[in-house]
């Protein structure tokens, strides 16, 4: 099919018009024409004598079974020159109407309707051809799947189109393109290569690590021996720097403990000389109730019990105000329930008479969505400035600390109170979290008694406090360095 046409091509020129082909035994047959106007236009030499020549090759080639070379006989009784002059153009274009005319009714039966008198050969074809779509039913045009023309085209298709080597919808713009890798190959890539990075970076700081040991053993053991007892690697590192690399270690130990002290905010004023009203801050079981009894009972036992009140407002647990209630009942105070802001404001002018007046919230954590409430009671609705501290155990984490100081610094702190000390197996973590927010300290409580096991917050004794039981964690590593400094 592809060779004819371009043997078409080559003799008709690239107007000519396919008037109709069929697939025959040995070949296929083609009928074409070509436009009396455009055949005209062309010179004579254009068209020798090869169309003839190669029309009888072609049909010689392409049909040779005996049953078509009857027709090819009447075909070649009607062929005309192509070289004629335009009138004699328009008689062959006329001739092969004809010729398609005869052919159609012999294949389908009908007829077609005459041309228009004057009226251009091939301009009438396309009217009849359009006018014959238009009468035919859809069932009669359309070919069959299994007709031969159908099986020639699908043939001539596969030959002229090979497959490509890419895939050309990639270049096709609206349909997305097939990915490559699927949507778990790439998560799995993703956490690899995390992973790598991650096993770099640990690499990484280990060589830098080493580096430092190497050229600055002295500060490399400082900065060590800090992180174990809790400071935080950011601080330890801050404070190493401060020591010359030529010290000698124990005295270098003592020096940087001197620097931690340093550090270490203190409160300036004092609550039982300060008086006025003081609310106690903190996640729940942190000893704030047992606080306030000591507080109370100091107070009561400087100033008189008549010069001190106790105000609780944890009312979401039953029976939450009787172990303040018993306070207050052995130390002669009176002791009032809040339940909202307006009723704390209430209570605080009633007891404005009073020097000292401790109030104890309920504990919450802080990740409780109920602490808002808590912290708005204290800020509103209120004309006494309450200066409130947060209560803060040794034994709690420094990621906790620092969760907990976050949650509650939305309302101004005055301080905090260190409680359970007695509890706590390392004072590093509390230490690093008061350093690096300037939280102040107030009072450090070392036990359960009321009133003894409570006392004015000195960093000194704090820092040797935390060097002791950083001694204590070392003895079950005897590899570990000991610097032996003396209590200072």
């Amino acid at each position: 099919m592809r060779t004819a046409l371009l043997q078409v091509k080559d003799e008709l020129g690239v107007d000519a018009v396919i008037m109709s082909n069929k697939k025959v035994a040995g070949g296929v047959e083609i009928v074409a024409a070509v436009d009396g106007d455009s055949a005209a236009a062309k010179s004579s030499s254009s068209y020798g004598s090869r169309p003839r020549a190669a029309q009888a090759q072609t049909q010689t080639q392409i049909s040779p079974s005996l049953a078509m070379r009857e027709e090819s006989r009447q075909l070649d009784d009607d062929r005309v020159s192509l070289n004629a002059s335009a009138e004699n153009g328009r008689s062959m274009t006329k001739r092969f109407a004809s010729m398609l005319k005869q052919y159609s009714n012999s294949k389908g039966g009908y007829e077609e309707p005459e041309a228009a008198p004057g009226e251009d050969s091939l301009t009438a074809l396309l009217k009849r051809q359009h006018s014959l779509r238009n009468q035919t039913s859809a069932s009669d045009i359309k070919l069959k799947e299994d007709s031969p023309l159908a099986r020639l085209i699908a043939e001539d298709r596969r030959i002229e189109r090979p497959a490509p080597k890419l895939d050309p919808s990639r270049y096709e713009r609206g349909q997305p393109r097939e990915q490559a890798v699927s949507n778990e190959e790439l998560t799995d890539m993703r956490e690899e290569m995390t992973s790598i990075r991650r096993l770099l970076e640990h690499q990484v700081s280990g060589l830098m690590w080493q580096e430092v040991e190497r050229r600055e053993p002295l500060r490399a053991m400082l900065i060590k021996r800090l992180e174990r007892m809790g400071l935080s690697s950011e601080l330890a590192d801050q404070l190493a720097c401060y020591i010359p690399e030529d010290t000698p270690p124990k005295k270098a130990w003592k020096a940087l403990l001197g620097l931690v002290a340093d550090q270490v905010p203190i409160s300036k004023q004092d609550i039982l000389k300060r008086g006025g009203v003081v609310a106690l801050l903190g996640p729940t079981g942190v000893g704030k109730t047992t606080t306030v009894a000591k507080l109370a009972a100091r107070a009561a036992m400087e100033f008189g019990s008549d010069n001190v009140a106790l105000v609780t407002t944890d009312t979401y647990r039953i029976g939450a105000h009787e172990q303040l209630a018993i306070y207050g009942r052995i130390m002669g105070c009176p002791v009032k329930v809040a339940k909202d802001s307006n009723e704390l404001a209430d209570v605080i002018y009633q007891l404005r008479h009073r020097r000292l007046i401790l109030v104890d919230t309920a504990g919450m954590g802080q990740r409780d969505v109920r602490l808002s409430e808590q912290l708005d009671t204290l800020m509103q609705n209120s004309d006494e400035v309450i200066h409130s501290y947060l209560v803060l155990p040794a034994t709690a984490q420094r990621k906790v600390l620092q969760e907990t100081i976050d949650h509650f610094k939305r309302i101004p702190l005055s301080g905090c109170i260190l409680t359970k000390l007695d509890e706590s197996l390392s004072l590093g973590e509390f230490v690093s979290v008061v350093v690096q927010n300037a939280l102040p300290v107030a009072y450090i409580a070392n036990g359960q008694r009321v009133p003894e096991d409570i006392v004015i917050a000195q960093p000194k004794y704090m820092v040797a406090k935390a060097n002791d039981l950083l001694e204590k964690s070392a003895d079950d590593e005897p590899h570990y360095w000991n610097s032996e400094v003396e209590r200072f």
